[in-house]
């Protein structure tokens, strides 16, 4: 292994990761990034007690797309690894659910890379998602008012989707692979202004040379905030069944919390129905309920916040409000 393999490997071991000993299904588009990724993979595949599965989706896109499925297929070749290829119908799926192409190729691929994944027996699909992808999806998140989860929105692990260089930087990764003698393709559509990730792309270029380390404090927010969050989801858990609960289209609630109590179990329970919880919303929803809660309800009690209602309960319960919408 070189220095960057080492440093990234240790990152990997420091985080905690918890991948190991089995087969990774690894995503690979022939970009800089993912092609960055598989040969990380392949140089630590041991140390990790990895197996090497690859995995190519075909968006059918852009005019390049096959040159950059047959870059993949002769690194495959190349290292004796087994590929998976996929042609999506992007614009089909697109047209047929009203959704953008964008949207509508991540729910594609994933949904295939999911379903590989499973049927090859997969501990996990690696993804190449970098340091540049945390701050950029921060900053989307952060100006669609995504409040303190904003701030934790791409973990190195999130279920079956692995991302073991999410501290790494794209220039580093470009360098990795200049060093290892690596040609990649290159997207042009990610440079192009039509969403707002490649927007904020082009701004964060003044910004980091405001704030070169801008990158590495947005990942150290990153770590506290999520021990924070883990925290404060174990405490919202133990509430349940004494303090609030879920019931069909409704949230059952107790009389007595605290602004910040109450707001962060509406998000939870929001989350299980299913319901919109936007930090802002939240916040104006906490407050509104907050003083109707520390009373007890009277009989036919409903009190309506836009389209927020809430309605007492029979006496002898054990939560006397209880919160839907309409």
């Amino acid at each position: 292994m070189n220095r960057q393999e080492t440093q990234w490997l240790g990152e990997i071991l420091a985080r905690g990761d918890g991948v190991r000993d089995g087969r990774v299904l690894v995503a690979c588009s022939g970009g800089g990034d993912s092609l960055a990724l598989l040969s990380f993979l392949w140089a630590v595949r041991r140390s990790l007690g990895l197996e090497l599965l690859v995995a190519h989706a075909h968006h059918g896109l852009r005019p390049e797309a096959e040159a950059d499925a047959e870059l993949v297929r002769a690194l495959c070749r190349s290292g004796d690894l087994d590929l998976m290829e996929v042609g999506l119908d992007v614009r089909g799926h697109a047209r047929s659910r009203g959704l953008g192409l964008e949207t509508a190729a991540r729910e594609l691929r994933w949904g295939w890379l999911r379903a590989q994944a499973r049927a090859s027996g997969a501990i996990a699909v690696a993804t190449g998602h970098t340091l540049d992808d945390h701050t950029e999806t921060v900053l989307v998140r952060l100006a669609r008012g995504g409040g303190a989860g904003s701030l934790t929105p791409l973990p190195p692990r999130q279920e079956l989707r692995w991302s073991p260089l999410i501290q790494a930087r794209r220039a580093g990764l470009r360098s990795y692979l200049v060093r290892k003698g690596l040609a990649w393709r290159e997207d042009p559509s990610n440079e192009e202004p039509f969403t707002p990730r490649n927007r904020w792309r082009h701004l964060l270029g003044s910004m980091r040379k405001e704030a070169p380390a801008l990158d590495d404090h947005l990942w150290e927010t990153h770590m506290q905030v999520a021990e924070l969050e883990e925290l404060k989801d174990r405490q919202v858990a133990s509430w349940r069944g004494a303090r609030w609960e879920t019931d069909a289209g409704a949230i059952l609630l107790a009389r007595d919390w605290t602004e910040p109590e109450l707001r962060w179990t509406l998000e939870e329970a929001c989350r299980r129905q299913g319901w919109p919880r936007e930090a802002v919303l939240l916040r104006g929803l906490s407050a509104w309920l907050l003083p109707h809660l520390q009373r007890r309800p009277g009989r036919a009690t409903t009190r309506t916040w836009g389209g927020w209602h809430l309605a007492g309960t029979p006496t002898d319960s054990i939560f006397p409000w209880c919160l839907q919408r309409s």
